[in-house]
């Protein structure tokens, strides 16, 4: 060759590369590089010099969305984005032999893979990630990154439904290599979120990452793993709504039961009708939850958190109706019922008729009250400032003497007797039964506001839990 000519030739290839008809070359050169890279090469061993060093993988894990979260199967469906990283020792070149070729992208399954899987998997196909390129870099580097829509199984706790966070665990790790063969790590200490897509039923908290090297029973090799915690937190509103708030609104109706009329006919019925509403709420809910030792807030009883708040409020509906049907018999009790007993005209007529404020027509706050032995004022339904006993010995005592009298025949006294002792026995029986109907009304209004206090304190005590 002349003189000068390899600074000729030189910049007449460098020239040829930069035009658009020599850029053909360097896909020459990736075609050559392939070639020489696969020639003897085997992605069944692990790409490593010495067999006696384990080979260092890091790994990444992307949160994309969150598909599902199934509470009743306990499973989490999410869409995450992995990426591994290792350096396979069999896979470097001169990139300046190649054209200066420094990374190729080739199928990941002409490469030597970690088999990670997640453990906790919960697919019944136990699928794997997409079938992706690796990128792979003229020191060895290889970095693989493949979207994959996994199933795990999630510990779900529902006791503080529908105010409840969850901690779902993705724990990725080898299954067949130990960790003197693979040194498994993360990349980083949490979870990528930056691509998150945001969920309108759970809100994302976190995602921190941890390293466990775990010793199982099968093995006395070490398996290291990593495993993502996602932090969870439930966004209440839909369930406040649909849920809550109804149960609570059908619970305030029960104690009005206790206000309806006795003769309206209407006092059972509201009960049975409010019981049937809150069972159809139950149902709705226990449909989504798992059958569980843990129950959940909605329904359950903060103050002894021993029962459910449905069953609770069930059960405070169900003691309401059996009440309004004993106080519905003492209400429609007849005249052949007995007279009060003297501590219930002193207890109920008396103290919780005032504790209560129910007064008969006419009467108010400053209304002189029955008095507890039974003697009654001007406006009882007895005859005025005496017992029917005095009325009888009275008109025997302050009778005309037959002497002056015109009734002079004893068959016409003994019918005027007569009519005159049902009058009073049906006045009496009047007055015991007007005595019965106030006890009931009393204790009506008594059981109505015990009630509202019940439900009250209980809806309290479940929002403030949430709280």
């Amino acid at each position: 060759m002349k003189p000068g000519a390899r600074p000729l030739l030189t910049l007449c290839l460098a020239s040829c590369l930069l035009a658009p008809g020599c850029r053909g070359a360097q896909g020459r050169f990736a075609y050559k590089l392939l070639h020489d890279l696969f020639a003897n090469y085997s992605s069944a061993l692990r790409p490593v010099k010495d067999t006696d060093r384990a080979l260092n993988v890091t790994l990444q894990v992307t949160l994309s969305q969150i598909i599902d979260m199934d509470e009743r199967n306990q499973v989490l469906t999410s869409y995450l984005w992995v990426r591994q990283a290792w350096l396979d020792a069999h896979l470097t070149w001169d990139k300046d032999a190649y054209d200066g070729i420094d990374s190729i992208r080739i199928p990941s399954s002409y490469v030597w893979r970690p088999d990670i899987i997640l453990y906790n998997n919960a697919d019944d196909r136990f699928g794997s990630s997409m079938e992706t390129n690796v990128v792979l870099r003229s020191d060895g580097h290889i970095v693989w990154d493949s979207p994959a829509i996994t199933k795990s199984s999630c510990k779900v706790d529902v006791s503080y439904f529908p105010f409840d966070g969850q901690r779902c665990r993705l724990t990725f790790g080898s299954w067949t290599y130990n960790g003197n063969q693979i040194d498994l790590r993360n990349r980083l200490d949490t979870g990528d979120l930056t691509d998150f897509v945001e969920n309108v039923e759970w809100e994302v908290l976190g995602m921190p990452a941890t390293r466990n090297v775990i010793t199982y029973g099968c093995c006395s090799e070490p398996y290291p793993d990593v495993t993502y915690t996602l932090l969870l937190r439930r966004r209440a509103s839909f369930y406040i709504f649909n849920l809550l708030l109804p149960c609570i609104m059908v619970s305030f109706l029960a104690p009005l039961g206790f206000y309806l009329p006795a003769d309206s006919g209407e006092k059972v019925s509201l009960g049975v009708t409010v019981l049937l509403a809150l069972t159809v709420f139950q149902l709705l809910v226990a449909e989504s939850m798992p059958p569980s030792e843990s129950v959940p807030l909605i329904e359950l009883l903060p103050v002894a958190r021993t029962g459910k708040y449905y069953i609770a409020t069930m059960t405070m509906i169900t003691a309401s109706t059996a009440l309004t049907i004993f106080i519905m018999n003492v209400h429609h009790c007849g005249p052949g019922a007995r007279p009060v007993p003297p501590w219930a005209r002193r207890l109920i007529l008396h103290h919780m008729a005032r504790l209560c404020c129910v007064y008969e027509v006419g009467e108010s706050c400053k209304s002189p009250q029955r008095a507890p032995d039974g003697r009654v004022g001007r406006g009882d339904a007895g005859m005025p400032g005496k017992s029917p006993e005095e009325g009888e010995v009275g008109a025997k005592e302050g009778g005309c003497p037959r002497d002056h009298c015109l009734c002079h025949h004893d068959g016409l006294l003994r019918n005027v007797g007569y009519i005159a002792g049902c009058f009073r026995r049906h006045r009496a029986a009047q007055h015991r039964t007007s005595e019965w109907k106030k006890v009931a009304k009393v204790m009506d209004r008594f059981f109505m506001w015990v009630f509202f206090l019940m439900v009250f304190l209980m809806s309290m005590l479940v929002l403030a839990k949430a709280a």
